[in-house]
């Protein structure tokens, strides 16, 4: 008995979780992988189309060339490359053959407007770090904290009852107590599920997080907006016909009227477009299934814990609509799954306790180390017989 009483002890000891102290936690998730995919591609694509396009405005120089008239000078040439640069106008004739002008500047503005994107896309992860990051932070050092705590006091409750029964001398003693402990709940914590039950309650980062994947829908359909209505009213053109004639060359009669231009970015200018509309495509659909998320519980990560006294969200039905902070938080604990040395634990226990002939006498964790510490989860039968028979 003293050698099972030992190998007992080892196997509890063995099972408690170390205490973390001190700086703990310090890589805690605060982003959900996807979300962090989304940031780093609807903020990082365009800041790389835009060092891109400024690249090669650097390395080819002028962004468009002039067939100037032969009589003109390299220095006028470069003037005029210049001239239509900055104004960068198209002078034609419409149907009726009135004269008409159309402005290209989507062209120039193409760097900056990638900028101008850039920026949009990280406003939703401004707001995220500074309305929903610090509360969020404390709820899950909290709660990580204390499903551990429960484990461990768990199995410190196991130890001392295997500690009584060794010392007690009357089993039936030990046996009553312990199922008055029971069905007086003793051995329930239940600040934590209280705590958990008041996040369904609470909707402060459930608003967060809708309010940031919705900008990221908005500022996507404002880009297709603004793509369709600019880019694509210049997006075939790689001609145009500039006119010089203003100020002081207004009355020079050398100068022709109307000068042809060719736009030796364009190329650049469709692929830019173009890949950005693909990938910020590809980016919709996964936004959009970061929210619907939000639609339903991850009920697996709830039944594991389960079985930690006085958590039985599941069992008593408590989980209403998903739309709260507490499914925010799932979805956060989830991601820090790594940070809850319990889960792995109870994740065995989970799996073993699906596997054991006595299901019905199994709940917890309480009762699964103490069958394996070598005690009955329930007064064993031939104690209850004895009890039956002294009291007919």
């Amino acid at each position: 008995m003293s050698l099972a009483h030992t190998a007992a002890e080892y196997m509890l000891s063995d099972a408690l979780l170390p205490d973390r102290r001190g700086p703990r936690l310090k890589g805690l998730r605060l982003e959900l992988p996807l979300d962090r995919m989304v940031k780093f591609i609807a903020v990082g694509f365009p800041l790389l189309l835009m060092s891109l396009a400024f690249a090669q405005e650097f390395s080819s120089g002028s962004p468009i060339s002039c067939f100037c008239p032969s009589n003109f000078s390299i220095r006028q040439a470069a003037y005029v490359d210049s001239s239509c640069w900055d104004s960068l106008v198209h002078h034609g004739q419409d149907e009726s053959g009135q004269h008409k002008t159309k402005s290209l500047w989507p062209h120039k503005a193409l760097p900056y407007s990638l900028l101008a994107l850039a920026v949009a896309m990280y406003l939703p992860v401004l707001l995220w770090q500074y309305a929903a990051v610090p509360a969020l932070s404390s709820d899950l050092l909290f709660i990580i904290s204390e499903l551990d705590k429960s484990y461990n006091r768990a199995i410190r409750l196991v130890q001392h009852m295997l500690k009584i029964r060794q010392e007690g001398s009357d089993p039936h003693a030990f046996w009553d107590e312990l199922e008055k402990a029971r069905k007086e709940r003793y051995f329930e914590f239940p600040l934590l599920e209280r705590y958990l039950a008041c996040k369904q309650r609470s909707h402060s980062l459930v608003a967060a997080y809708l309010l940031r994947n919705s900008l990221l829908l908005f500022f996507t359909s404002a880009t297709y907006l603004y793509l369709g209505h600019f880019h694509l009213d210049v997006f075939f053109q790689e001609e145009f016909s500039c006119s010089i004639k203003t100020g002081l060359l207004h009355e020079e009669t050398h100068i022709p009227d109307l000068i042809t231009c060719r736009l030796t970015s364009l190329s650049v200018f469709q692929i830019v477009s173009l890949s950005t509309v693909a990938i910020y495509t590809l980016l919709v659909p996964v936004v959009i299934y970061n929210l619907m998320r939000l639609c339903r519980w991850d009920k697996r990560l709830l039944s594991i814990y389960e079985m930690l006294p006085a958590f039985d969200l599941l069992s008593r039905k408590m989980l209403g609509c998903p739309i709260n902070d507490l499914n925010v938080i799932l979805l956060f604990l989830r991601a820090n799954i790594s940070e809850l040395i319990s889960f792995s634990w109870l994740s065995v226990l989970c799996a073993l306790k699906d596997t054991t002939t006595q299901k019905h006498n199994i709940d917890t964790v309480v009762d699964f180390m103490t069958l394996l510490a070598g005690l009955e989860p329930s007064k064993p039968k031939h104690l209850t017989h004895g009890m039956c028979d002294e009291n007919p």
